[in-house]
């Protein structure tokens, strides 16, 4: 069923590798959004952080676009082109967007969080959505599982979403560690979800955004 709230809503999702590929997040969550009644496109940026959508950038993992219930279209090349935000806002005209970045900014690999260059890409991107006078919610990163090629840890997952729960206003944010424990929702990579965990996360958010919704 539709929910009131959302049917009315022209939602631009931008997101990192989780909304990348088919049965992730561009699938699972756009589908639930829509199934409320929303208009949904969604935008991703493989390997970039969110400061990417600020000005036309790369993605240098690939790119991806879908726009409601269309295929999704990817470019996989190592120098996709990223659309700056101000541009999708005037073609698609959103009156919400959704911010889906955390894993890429994390810096798992490194010996601490590097929160400096996480607020300024923070920054970068949310003083944009602020001009254009639009509502936003940031959805943090989940559990995953420890270990794997990207380093995951969940001691280093606690402190990013921790310090983006922090830094992200005025979007609202949405906690995905509280929605699994550790390592409930299995991986293929220590990060990437098999296709029936993102299924989960996917109609777990939706239910957190109707939620917030529902609070304003």
């Amino acid at each position: 069923m539709a929910s009131p709230i959302l049917a009315s809503l022209t939602i631009l999702m931008l997101g990192d590798s989780h909304f990348a590929t088919q049965g992730y997040l561009v699938t699972t969550l756009q589908d639930a959004l829509i199934s409320q009644g929303a208009k949904v496109v969604t935008e991703a940026a493989c390997g970039a952080p969110a400061g990417v959508w600020a000005s036309a950038g790369v993605a240098p993992c690939g790119s991806a676009e879908r726009i409601q219930l269309g295929p999704v279209k990817k470019d996989s090349s190592n120098h996709a082109h990223v659309t700056a935000l101000n541009d999708l806002i005037a073609k698609y005209h959103p009156n919400l967007i959704i911010v889906g970045s955390g894993d890429t900014m994390a810096g798992y690999a490194q010996p601490a969080l590097p929160a400096e260059w996480i607020s300024d890409q923070i920054r970068q991107l949310t003083t944009r959505i602020q001009a254009a006078n639009l509502p936003c919610v940031w959805i943090g990163p989940g559990w995953g599982e420890e270990g794997g090629p990207y380093f995951k840890n969940y001691n280093r997952v606690r402190q990013v979403n921790a310090y983006l729960a922090s830094n992200v206003a005025p979007c609202r944010y949405i906690d995905s560690t509280a929605f699994a424990q550790p390592g409930e929702w299995k991986t293929f990579d220590g990060q990437h979800y098999t296709l029936p965990a993102y299924q989960k996360w996917g109609l777990a958010i939706d239910q957190a955004i109707v939620a917030l919704a529902q609070a304003k």
